[in-house]
């Protein structure tokens, strides 16, 4: 509409230049004649002087968004999907270590199921960012698996619970899901293996869960808090210059981070200590005890 208003602006000064040139082109026009047509250019020329400026601040106002919007994405806070439903319900019941409450939350049952239904009914389109997706479809993860445990509570596993990653529980638009689809078909094609400590399996060797929801607008932020907190986590990793006892983690998921270079320096990007190249590597026994 703004461009419109433009093209009618241009076509404007053109009748008004137009007109300006009839007036030299007819001196034998009578002066009151004259006068009529100089003071209707004199008019237009005053609407022009004030519209234009507008216009033309609009028009770059509408070009600077265009430009912007795809590098900032969600920096403005500006959250397509808000997940204050999720935070209230992970910060009641989650602890700083990352134990969840399982008793508390199924007695306040209804608002994880709540939450649930929302997200089922408001899944990402092509005109959301990465961001917003992949903070959707994290907390999702997380969100569904605190229900299957809930589901299937009390138990001591998640692997009590026969095929637990591929059980279709959840229906979101027209599409039922289970725990696999999002992991494996959605967050890890997104090229982001940071995700990795951020969705949780429900067990003490897994990553803390969060007691705080994951948003577009701090996103990055947020990856990188859990990757260098689980990283630093000794029960979960311990890690020297030449030494590396890593979670299974990195061997069930080493191609997504390798994907620009090594596991090494992957690591080193977040630690304090810089790790040799030619670090050995063993890998700990993964616990799957539930974490609660």
């Amino acid at each position: 509409m703004k461009y419109q208003h433009l093209l009618f602006i241009l076509i404007l000064v053109s009748a008004c230049s137009g007109t300006k040139r009839v007036v030299k082109s007819t001196p034998n026009k009578t002066s009151e004649t004259k006068d009529i047509i100089d003071d209707s250019v004199k008019k237009r020329t005053k609407i022009i002087d004030k519209v234009i400026p507008t216009i033309i601040t609009e028009t770059e106002n509408i070009k600077g968004k265009i430009i912007e919007e795809p590098m900032i994405g969600s920096e403005n806070n500006l959250e397509v999907f808000n997940h204050k439903e999720f935070s209230t319900l992970l910060k009641e019941y989650i602890s700083e270590n990352g134990d969840i409450n399982y008793k508390g939350i199924k007695k306040d049952y209804k608002n994880l199921k709540n939450y649930i239904s929302n997200l089922g009914q408001n899944i990402p389109d092509i005109s959301w960012y990465k961001e917003d997706k992949l903070a959707y479809w994290i907390n999702a993860y997380n969100a569904l698996t605190i229900d299957l445990i809930i589901q299937n509570y009390p138990i001591k596993s998640i692997k009590d619970i026969k095929n637990p990653w591929d059980q279709r529980l959840w229906k979101f638009g027209k599409k039922w899901y289970n725990l696999s689809d999002i992991e494996h078909q959605i967050l890890r094609k997104m090229d982001e293996p940071r995700i990795h400590f951020a969705i949780v399996c429900a067990s003490y060797s897994c990553p803390k869960l969060q007691n705080k929801a994951f948003t577009a607008s701090n996103l990055d932020a947020q990856l990188t808090k859990v990757t260098k907190e689980f990283l630093n986590d000794s029960e979960k990793n311990n890690i020297s210059e030449n030494n590396l006892e890593l979670s299974k983690i990195f061997q069930w998921f080493a191609k997504d981070f390798k994907q620009n270079s090594s596991l090494i320096d992957f690591l080193n990007q977040f630690l304090d200590i810089k790790i040799s190249e030619n670090a050995k590597i063993k890998y700990k026994d993964y616990n799957w005890a539930l974490n609660e």
